[in-house]
């Protein structure tokens, strides 16, 4: 850890010194790099929580570092080796697809809470190749599979540590190796838990009973969860239990995004002060532009970010319309946002198989087609491991003064989606995006009416939300209007995909 330990700030450096000695008593010696078999009966729960830049992903990663290398076994969604009852595990979770893809991004082999509940089954042929990729078994001899395509599974995987993955660059579909899905039957050991401020009280019961200790890490300024009576799952916990970061000023120093964000903490702050912050800010440095109209070309990747439902289908409406789309059908290229599975209990078994390929309610997606049966649709699931996937689809369109959503087409039963050009700022929680706008009459009105969430002015928790959701650039939108798009909708930035699989087993 010496080399982490040189980049720590002092919060950091007392955190991780806390969660080594958590970690010690259930076991797991990070400083001598000793592991002991896990013991019944110990269990403990600890969060890191801090505000944007206040290095919670970089902690978060040089402990899986420091796990690893002290011989935890990696668990991921995708795959699962043999059991030894001496072993120690980790998994790395977050609540969406694009939160875990963030993670990925940044080295840390993530994956969603729903792939750790539901597990994959694969055909007993083609899990030799899974036990040989894992290091659990010598390269096999599959028949119609060349010693090349085992070596392009092979370079897949030392890359990118998916198995799926792997077989896909082996010539291999997800209806050839995968034959079903089951819930996780024995528990696993320690969980590190991202974006923690997105848990409700269910999901956080259900990850004590699969995980005996718990780290969590969360933005007590996000907005909280929309089934909790008002608080984060972590607040319950004790002082002692709760390590708190600040920002990182020499990481993040001269950040305009952090800077706003940071702001909204000033109690005396009002709405003019903060947007005239803004303003200056835009003149000032090219990651805040002061915009006078929603650029309707971003919107195709990126939703423009609002609070009220009126203004989120009033702008996919105008979307819609510049792009020329029909009401009857949807063009490939535009985006989805999953709003469900409908599907009776009966059928329990394929509502798993969709939730464990990523669609969960709140992913994001990108229509690419019309499936081979009516209803379905091809999908491009944003941040998913294998993001191309084919389902029965119910789609939704809302148009304004509408009570009762427009549907061009739809199978008897299936995954729900809404249209994704523009969401409301819950919904894009646990969520990032190069480019963010922010469509700032909303959070206007919301200041206008005084509300309060969680003790807090609920624009100032709107407009934090909002913009730290921005990787590289926030657009602040000041006026209600929509410019034309510079080109068609496409899908050609999809096809290079790191996972292309094409997953048919629905139909």
């Amino acid at each position: 850890m010496s080399e982490a330990a040189l980049t720590y700030s002092p919060d950091q450096a007392e955190a991780h010194d806390r969660i080594a000695g958590m970690l010690r008593e259930v076991g797991v010696d990070l400083d001598e790099g000793l592991l002991i078999p896990p013991r019944e009966g110990k269990s403990a729960v600890m969060a890191v929580v801090g505000k944007a830049g206040s290095g919670k992903t970089l902690l978060l990663a040089a402990l899986c570092r420091a796990l690893e290398e002290a011989g935890v076994d990696v668990v991921s969604g995708d795959y699962e080796g043999r059991r030894r009852r001496d072993r120690r595990t980790l998994a790395i979770l977050a609540p969406t697809n694009k939160a875990a893809s963030v993670l990925r991004m940044r080295g840390v082999p993530a994956t969603t809470i729903h792939r750790i509940l539901y597990t994959p089954v694969y055909h007993p042929e083609y899990e030799k190749i899974a036990e040989w990729l894992a290091g659990q078994g010598e390269r096999p001899v599959i028949e119609g599979l060349t010693d090349l395509a085992l070596d392009r599974a092979l370079a897949f995987y030392q890359s990118n540590k998916s198995i799926p993955g792997a077989l896909a660059a082996a010539g291999l579909r997800g209806s050839d190796f995968i034959t079903g899905w089951r819930r996780r039957e024995e528990p696993l050991d320690i969980g590190l838990i991202d974006e923690a401020s997105m848990l409700d009280e269910q999901q956080f019961e259900d990850l004590q009973e699969i995980f005996p200790t718990l780290l969590l890490f969360g933005d007590p300024a996000q907005l909280p969860p929309v089934k909790s009576t008002g608080g984060m799952v972590f607040d319950s916990l004790p002082a002692p239990a709760r390590l708190e970061l600040s920002r990182i000023h020499r990481q993040d120093a001269d950040n305009p995004i952090l800077d706003l964000a940071h702001a909204l903490a000033d109690p005396a702050l009002e709405f003019q002060h903060f947007e005239a912050m803004v303003e200056d800010a835009a003149r000032r440095d090219e990651r805040v532009r002061w915009a006078e109209r929603v650029e309707v070309d971003l919107m195709a990747r990126s939703p423009v970010l609002v609070w009220r439902n009126a203004t989120r289908i009033r702008l996919i409406h105008a979307f819609r319309a510049v792009h020329g789309a029909p009401e009857t059908e949807l063009l490939p290229g535009e985006p989805l946002i999953c709003d469900g599975i409908e599907l009776p209990l009966k059928h329990r078994k394929k509502r798993l198989d969709l939730e464990a390929r990523g669609l969960i309610k709140g992913a994001q997606v990108v229509y690419l087609g019309p499936g081979r049966r009516p209803g379905f649709s091809r999908l491009h699931v944003i941040g998913a491991e294998d993001p191309q996937v084919s389902a029965a689809s119910i789609v939704k369109i809302e148009k304004p003064d509408e009570a009762e959503p427009f549907i061009p087409f739809a199978a008897n039963m299936g995954a729900t989606f809404l249209h994704g050009a523009a969401v409301t700022i819950h919904k894009a929680q646990g969520s990032q995006w190069r480019d963010v706008q922010v469509f700032a009459p909303d959070i206007y009105a919301a200041a206008r009416m005084g509300r309060t969430e969680a003790g807090q002015p609920l624009w100032k928790r709107l407009a934090y939300v909002a913009i730290t959701r921005a990787e590289e650039r926030l657009h602040w939108v000041v006026r209600n209007r929509l410019s034309k798009p510079t080109a068609p909708l496409t899908v050609e930035d999809l096809r290079g995909a790191p996972v292309p699989l094409e997953l048919e087993g629905e139909e």
